[in-house]
C-alpha cells in the first residue's frame, strides 16, 4: 500500500504502511575527520529511513505539502513471529495475548520513523506533539504510520 492523505474537517491525515521487518534507529558511530567529529547513521537504519521516504513519494504527486501544524503520530509496529516458536505461542502472539517485550525498544522505532518523516510528511519533526506507539507480532511484518493534524485547542487529556 502506498501512502495516502486526505483532508477531514480541514485537517490533514496521512496514512502509510511500510512492509517488511521494521528496523529501529541504531546507535550512531562517531569518527573524527580533520579534527571534526562526525556522527554516522548505521547503514541498516539509513536504508530503512530511505524506504519510508520512498513509500511517501506518491503523496507529492497528489498535491500534498508537508504538514506544519501541531500533529499526532500513531505508530503500529508489527514484528515477525520467530519460526522457532510453538504453534500455541504463535497463536497467542497473533491474538495479541503475547506482545514483544524484548529489544529493540519502541522508542528506537519511533526515532527512526520521525527522522524519515522529517522534511517529507512533516515540515519538521518538532511539530509532532503527541505520539502513540505499540509493538505487536504478525505473520506480515510491517509498520503502519498515521500522522494527523490536531486542533489548536488544548487536548482534553492534557488538562
Amino acid at each position: 500500500m502506498s501512502a495516502t492523505w486526505e483532508q477531514v474537517n480541514g485537517k490533514t491525515i496521512v496514512k502509510m504502511t511500510v512492509f517488511g521487518e521494521p528496523v529501529p534507529q541504531g546507535r550512531p558511530r562517531f569518527s573524527t575527520i580533520n579534527g571534526h567529529v562526525q556522527a554516522i547513521d548505521p547503514k541498516k537504519s539509513r536504508n530503512y529511513k530511505q524506504l519510508i521516504q520512498l513509500e511517501a513519494q506518491p503523496l507529492f504527486y497528489k498535491g500534498f505539502t508537508a504538514i506544519e501544524a501541531a500533529s499526532r503520530l500513531k505508530l503500529h509496529i508489527f514484528r515477525g513471529i520467530p519460526q522457532s516458536w510453538s504453534r500455541k505461542k504463535k497463536e497467542a502472539a497473533l491474538g495479541n495475548i503475547l506482545r514483544p517485550t524484548s529489544r529493540p525498544d519502541t522508542d528506537n522505532y519511533v526515532k527512526g520513523v520521525l527522522d524519515a518523516l522529517n522534511g517529507f510528511v512533516v515540515k519538521d519533526d518538532s511539530c509532532i506533539v503527541h505520539i502513540e506507539a505499540g509493538k505487536f507480532y504478525s505473520d506480515r511484518p510491517r509498520i503502519e504510520i498515521e500522522v494527523e493534524e490536531i486542533s489548536d485547542e488544548m487536548d482534553s487529556t492534557a488538562r
